[in-house]
């Protein structure tokens, strides 16, 4: 009986620590692709129509976000890459180390292969270099849409959030995890639950899960237009990489678990729900995303979209440090200061020169 009791203690344990790792998965790797609701959908649609929108051109672009998030993050991502670990380590670099890129003969297949493997970590460095500045300030600027007396307090603000969150980049990625999962959880359940509202407006909107609609828009619309939808559509995935380049920190079940079972269900019901708005108000594409809310909502969810842009910047900044790292092993980069913030995680590092 006791040997019973042992086991049900250890399994209770062990489904505490893997919700805790799913909680702090939300934290880090998900808050980029978890802030594209406040402007992916509004610039899909005025990319396509110029802002005048009909319901094919909105049943189109949405079912293009929908199949972009199944096709890029769901399949790709986390059904395949995330299986192409180097010693539990994700990220481009890590599938350099499988090529074998010391002992690469110039020339050869494989040497191209890093080259374009060497591009694509340059873009994710240079992702993690504007994404901060960029999605932390659009937040703030959220305080001078209803009043221009906030207006001269955006920059200040943005600054000194900016320096804070380099500035706790120390404590380490766990920690840091746990801090920001808890906020990540409630934008999730805020963005399900205001796509909700909008969806029961117009259930009519469901109906963008045919990918009828999508090809339909892409067969439909001039090239010019298509291309700068997909464009604007492609803002709904941007994060996705955060999936990869994070393995090492939390491993590819609660990323899948975290993806699957809150993020995606958050992400659609949020879009489709903006999608629901425009169909019964075009007018107001100019910014969808806080017109679900209702008016008393309007600043707490510019306080709260403010932690989600903080949290966004943290995924391509620890995706940077685990880049840093594996490169320096590669002797693509100098060898620095490499600092490993757990005593059981090898994936948790810190690298004072990348921050």
């Amino acid at each position: 009986m006791a040997t019973l009791a042992d086991a049900h203690t250890d399994d209770a344990r062990a489904g505490s620590a893997s919700r805790t790792v799913v909680l702090g998965a939300l934290g880090v790797v998900f808050g980029d692709i978890g802030t594209s609701p406040l402007y992916a959908l509004r610039e899909a649609a005025t990319a396509a129509n110029h802002g005048v929108l009909s319901q094919a051109t909105v049943m189109g672009v949405l079912s293009l976000i929908l199949w972009s998030l199944i096709v890029v993050i769901s399949i790709k991502y986390c059904l395949f890459i995330l299986r192409a670990d180097n010693r539990g380590e994700g990220g481009i670099i890590a599938l350099l180390a499988l090529l074998g890129v010391r002992r690469i003969q110039p020339g050869s297949w494989r040497m191209y292969l890093s080259v374009l493997g060497l591009i694509g970590t340059a873009l994710l460095y240079a992702d993690g270099t504007i994404t901060p500045a960029i999605s932390v300030l659009s937040a703030i600027e959220g305080l001078s849409v209803d009043s221009d007396r906030f207006q001269p307090y955006v920059l200040p603000i943005t600054m000194a959030i900016l320096v804070t969150l380099f500035a706790v980049q120390r404590m380490g990625t766990g920690r840091i995890g746990r801090i920001f999962g808890p906020f990540m959880l409630i934008w999730f359940s805020v963005l399900g639950l205001l796509g909700l509202g909008g969806i029961v407006a117009a259930p009519g909107v469901v109906a963008a899960i045919n990918p009828v609609h999508a090809l339909a828009f892409l067969i439909d619309t001039d090239i010019s237009v298509t291309l700068a939808v997909l464009a604007a559509v492609f803002l709904t995935v941007t994060g996705g990489e955060a999936l990869y380049a994070d393995l090492g920190h939390f491993g590819p079940v609660p990323i899948r678990n975290a993806w699957f079972f809150i993020v995606l269900p958050a992400l659609m019901l949020n879009y489709f729900g903006q999608g629901a708005l425009l169909l019964t108000n075009p007018g107001a594409v100019e910014s969808p995303f806080y017109h679900l809310a209702p008016d008393w909502a309007h600043y707490p969810l510019v306080v709260l979209a403010t932690f989600a842009t903080v949290i966004a910047s943290q995924a391509v900044i620890t995706g940077a440090f685990s880049l840093t790292q594996q490169a320096i092993q590669l002797g693509f980069l100098p060898r620095m200061r490499v600092i490993h913030t757990s005593t059981h995680e090898r994936g948790h590092v810190y690298v004072p020169f990348v921050n």
